[in-house]
């Protein structure tokens, strides 16, 4: 599957975790002040695009999407929307988590448009793997820490968490009360989350081990 990376301008401590998830055959965009980041991760731009509002516009032969700063799409929502355009089915996104907290929820958002389009989309940071739970079963191994749900967009009902810690069957976890918090796989197994309706942002948070 063709797979997009979307480099944000978020802080980025950990390059080597992200170095790690890159494959050789991803395309690359990095968005305004993401070039900032270039340096230091193995990811070739096969596109730039921003406003250029916080970096300035580079000099290169790489292609380049100059957008207005007047406009209804961040600059890494325009991104997505033109990985779509090319063909991308699947997304990694980085740099997206941290500083500003409206771009960080932002970019949590961006996860459920991607979903909403079928496209598979991981976001990631320092610490943590973001991904939504929708359509289709997602699976933890027990090398992570500890996972979490939340519920996006109103109630997620019809809720099953199995080989977890804290198990459950049909649950319903609503907006206002979000008690899907630190569950754990079980030791040596593999848990599966699943919702029949609405959706859920799992994020799997990793172990402080920087080889994790």
């Amino acid at each position: 599957m063709k797979r997009c990376v979307i480099i944000g301008g978020a802080d980025i401590g950990r390059y080597d975790r992200v170095n790690r998830l890159l494959r050789e055959d991803d395309f690359g965009i990095y968005c305004d002040c993401g070039l900032r980041h270039r340096e230091r991760l193995n990811l070739p731009p096969g596109l730039i695009v921003g406003d250029f509002d916080s970096h300035p516009r580079p000099a290169t032969d790489t292609e380049t999407i100059v957008l207005p700063r007047e406009k209804d799409d961040t600059d890494s929502v325009y991104a997505a929307k033109e990985a779509i355009r090319r063909g991308y089915d699947s997304f990694l996104l980085a740099g997206m988590v941290g500083g500003r907290l409206d771009h960080t929820l932002g970019n949590v958002a961006l996860l459920l448009y991607l979903d909403s389009m079928k496209k598979q989309a991981v976001l990631v940071d320092d610490w943590s793997e973001m991904e939504i739970v929708s359509f289709e079963p997602k699976q933890i191994e027990d090398r992570y820490f500890c996972f979490s749900l939340i519920s996006l967009g109103g109630p997620a009902k019809g809720i099953d968490i199995r080989n977890a810690k804290y198990p459950l069957t049909d649950g319903v976890i609503p907006s206002e009360y979000q008690y899907g918090i630190s569950n754990e796989v079980l030791p040596g197994r593999t848990a599966t989350v699943s919702v029949r309706e609405g959706r859920l942002l799992l994020i799997r948070n990793l172990k402080e081990d920087p080889g994790a």
